[in-house]
């Protein structure tokens, strides 16, 4: 199967849960890529993407990696691009395995996605998490796929050094109770953040922009926890709640 048609495969998520690859776009994001330690199976690049100083550059790069480099042209890079206004560059690269036995045996901090759908946000959010050292990141069943372009995109390379995993909901309150870690939920009726004794680990969980948190994972929630804002503000969208508690809880 050529590259074009792997990419253009790998718009799907059942194609990228089937083959343990995702595709990285745009000239900033497969730079980010290739400075990682991924398995990178090729770059498909336009025929106008070696035409300006950054696109050569990135060009060589991948050749001197001994990484495949397939130009191809612009209608069929478009065929394959997941953008209105693709750069003309993008990389298929391995899914990175991580499973909550991997997780270090003391200091866990994790942030729990809970049926968070826009991929813009989740992608700031696993910025946010690998900047502010969070351990892992949990995807709950209903929670867009976190290796999905637009994901990767906004997370700008994070998910390539920042652990990330889906998981049950299950399998997650098993591991939180053997290891006596307790889960803190984001909720407006909370306890303000400020007043929260942190201890050594934790887990907080955010949900679904217009939901909240799913009665399953509430069943699980220790303590709920809130950013007071003004009365005249509603709420905050869920990327920048996110990033704010975990400056607190940091």
């Amino acid at each position: 199967m050529s590259l074009l048609t792997v990419a253009r495969d790998l718009q799907r998520r059942k194609a990228r849960e089937r083959s343990g690859r995702f595709v990285a776009e745009g000239v900033r994001t497969v730079e980010e890529l290739l400075d990682s330690t991924l398995t990178i199976h090729g770059v498909l690049a336009s025929e106008s993407a070696g035409h300006t100083p950054r696109g050569a550059a990135l060009l060589d790069r991948a050749h001197d990696a001994g990484v495949e480099v397939l130009v191809v042209n612009e209608r069929e890079f478009v065929s394959a691009a997941d953008t209105d206004a693709p750069q003309g560059v993008l990389a298929v690269a391995t899914i990175p395995e991580f499973t909550l036995a991997a997780l270090p045996a003391t200091g866990v901090r994790l942030l729990v996605l809970d049926a968070l759908q826009d991929p813009g946000n989740v992608g700031t959010i696993l910025r946010t998490a690998a900047a502010f050292d969070v351990s892992a990141t949990i995807a709950l069943p209903g929670t867009v796929d976190l290796w999905n372009a637009k994901v990767v995109r906004s997370a700008m390379g994070s998910q390539f050094v920042h652990p990330t995993l889906f998981c049950t909901t299950d399998a997650l309150a098993s591991f939180l109770s053997e290891r006596t870690i307790p889960l803190w939920g984001a909720d407006a009726a909370g306890t303000p953040v400020s007043e929260v004794r942190v201890p050594a680990e934790w887990a907080l969980a955010v949900g679904n922009e217009g939901a909240g948190l799913s009665p399953a994972t509430q069943l699980l929630v220790a303590d709920t926890v809130a950013l007071p804002i003004s009365a005249a503000v509603e709420s905050l969208n869920v990327a920048v709640a996110t990033g704010i508690l975990l400056f607190a809880l940091r």
